[in-house]
């Protein structure tokens, strides 16, 4: 198998997944990893190709590929008990996150990741003295991706929500994993 927890790790029961996002209604990564044949069906069946093989080959999203449409083909291809059920359960929790490298603190005018969210998510706070900067409203974002690729100098990630909505601290946290 492609997980191999350190034996310490292991015998204080701590085991450590490496941090990937995985594809839309995906279990749990224990549960994940361990249902998960490695068949690459999902790969095959996304419809905007973003999921692709991480270091071990279990299936991650890539979204510098492009956007998740959550139309529920990867689940629907999986024959193993990898993925949640759509029809109960959100694909994920994920939101979009803008790290230092955006643009509009640096005083230059973009607002590429706005225009690609179709969820409404980023919004822009317009000043006369200021060209304008993007925060991401956690409640509306749906963690489709579509920000991710536009985004010129790679300042968009999309991350768990942190324990606060705060646009803030999802920019704080941002830069403290960079």
């Amino acid at each position: 198998m492609g997980v191999e927890p350190s034996r310490r790790a292991l015998l204080k029961g701590r085991l450590e997944y490496p941090s990937v996002l995985r594809p839309p209604w995906a279990r749990d990564e224990p549960k994940f990893l361990g249902n998960c044949s490695q068949c690459g069906d999902c790969f095959q069946a996304c419809e905007t190709e973003i999921i692709v093989r991480d270091a071990a080959g279990f299936p991650q999203v890539d979204f510098r590929l492009g956007e998740c449409t959550f139309c529920r083909a990867c689940v629907e291809a999986c024959e193993e008990d990898a993925f949640r059920d759509p029809e109960r359960d959100h694909p994920w929790r994920h939101v979009a996150a803008i790290g230092p490298a955006c643009l509009g603190p640096q005083g230059v005018y973009c607002r590429s990741c706005g225009e690609s969210c179709k969820a409404g998510a980023i919004h822009f706070s317009f000043n006369a003295q200021r060209v304008p900067e993007p925060t991401v409203d956690s409640e509306a974002c749906n963690g489709c991706g579509a920000c991710v690729s536009v985004c010129p100098t790679q300042a968009v990630a999309i991350d768990p929500p942190s324990t606060s909505h705060s646009p803030r601290l999802q920019t704080a946290r941002f830069e403290e994993e960079t």
